[in-house]
C-alpha cells in the first residue's frame, strides 16, 4: 500500500494537480492511490519528486513503504 494520498493531502493538492505535475490523468493518480493500478519504479520517483515540489516534504520510503520491513513478522533470535 502506498501513501500518495496522505502526502498529497499534506501538500494541499488535488489528484488533478498532482497528475498535471507528473504528466498523467487524474484517474491514473486515483488508481495508483487505491491500488487498482501498479506503479512502475520510475513513476514512483516522479510522484515523490512532484509531491516534494508541491511542498509535501517526503521521502520515497515514506510514500512507498516496503511491506517486507514489517518488524511484527520478524522473529528475533537471541
Amino acid at each position: 500500500m502506498n501513501r500518495i494520498s496522505d502526502f498529497r493531502d499534506k501538500a494541499k493538492v488535488s489528484q488533478a494537480g498532482l497528475a498535471k505535475v507528473v504528466g498523467v490523468t487524474p484517474s491514473t493518480i486515483g488508481n495508483y492511490e487505491s491500488g487498482i493500478r501498479n506503479i512502475k519504479l520510475k513513476m514512483c520517483w516522479k510522484i515523490v519528486k512532484a509531491l516534494n515540489a508541491l511542498g509535501a516534504n517526503c521521502t520515497f520510503e515514506e510514500v512507498f513503504p516496503n511491506p517486507q520491513h514489517d518488524t511484527s513478522e520478524i522473529e528475533h533470535k537471541g
